[in-house]
């Protein structure tokens, strides 16, 4: 099936507009807590859903040759919720470029300029039951057949 992006779905956020400025309060600048996020039209079957924030800006190449950097991976959410509180610790998170679980928020390198930061949401036909602590590529792995919709919201950043 493959990863397809679905205008039904939308992911918004209270903190921030659709390619608008990440507040200070949600990155390594500030308290470095997860901003609330909430998704509308998932379609018929999501039996779960997860969410990925990923700067495709950062200058890192990983040994496997993927780019960007992983701020944020969060899954076995539940079919019923549709939204995620800010500072989230429900549900599971996975291993971010930070090398360790939760959300670490945006903190581009000194002078590297403006970031954009793409807060992912898929919506997926199986059971809310992965294992913890996968990083996002084993998580894009195991959930790729299993993916009905997925949208995104961006948002940037640029260090003072």
């Amino acid at each position: 099936m493959g990863f397809a992006l679905n205008l039904d779905l939308q992911l918004t956020s209270s903190a921030f507009a659709a390619d608008g400025a990440i507040p200070t309060k949600h990155t390594g600048e500030g308290e470095d807590v997860s901003p609330a996020l909430s998704w509308t039209n998932a379609p018929a079957g999501t039996k779960s859903f997860a969410i990925v924030c990923h700067d495709p800006d950062a200058p890192l190449v990983s040994a496997n040759g993927t780019y960007g950097f992983v701020h944020w991976v969060h899954y076995n959410i539940p079919s019923d919720v549709a939204s995620l509180p800010e500072g989230c610790k429900q549900h599971t998170d996975g291993l971010t470029n930070f090398s360790k679980t939760g959300y670490g928020g945006p903190m581009p390198p000194e002078g590297h300029g403006q970031h954009k930061y793409y807060f992912w949401v898929l919506a997926l036909d199986c059971e809310p039951n992965l294992e913890d602590g996968l990083d996002m590529w084993q998580l894009l792995a195991k959930v790729e057949p299993h993916t009905l919709a997925m949208n995104r919201l961006v948002g940037t950043y640029q260090r003072g």
